[in-house]
């Protein structure tokens, strides 16, 4: 890093004010660009090609009619829609802890409770 003349300051000043400019302009697209991901709809199609296992779309009709599965569905004969944001937390849900995580919780557990291993 060199060092700025007074006469080159304003320059400088003036670069590092639109790169910064620059870099919330992007960070602020990125912010909407995660937001109206987050609020997108999959219809049947789009959900089973999202989700990770590529369910049958049997699979998926005995998931809503036992109501595993977060969906919306409007009056009438409309198609079943899922809300990317809510399909997201709802395979989030079903992550199986590792041994050492219930090791860790078990040991806090008895840790809070007075007991000892």
């Amino acid at each position: 890093m060199r060092k700025l003349t007074l006469e080159e300051l304003p320059e400088a000043i003036a670069e590092f004010i639109q790169e910064f400019r620059d870099f919330r302009n992007h960070y602020e697209n990125q912010l909407d660009n995660q937001q109206a991901e987050q609020n997108c709809w999959f219809n049947l199609t789009e959900f089973r090609n999202y989700h990770p296992n590529r369910p049958s779309a049997a699979t998926v009709y005995g998931w809503v009619s036992r109501g595993e599965v977060p969906f919306h569905k409007t009056e009438g004969k409309k198609p079943l829609r899922f809300l990317k944001s809510e399909i997201d937390q709802w395979l989030l849900t079903g992550k199986h802890k590792t041994i050492s995580e219930i090791e860790r919780e078990s040991e806090d557990y008895l840790k809070t409770k007075g007991g000892s291993r």
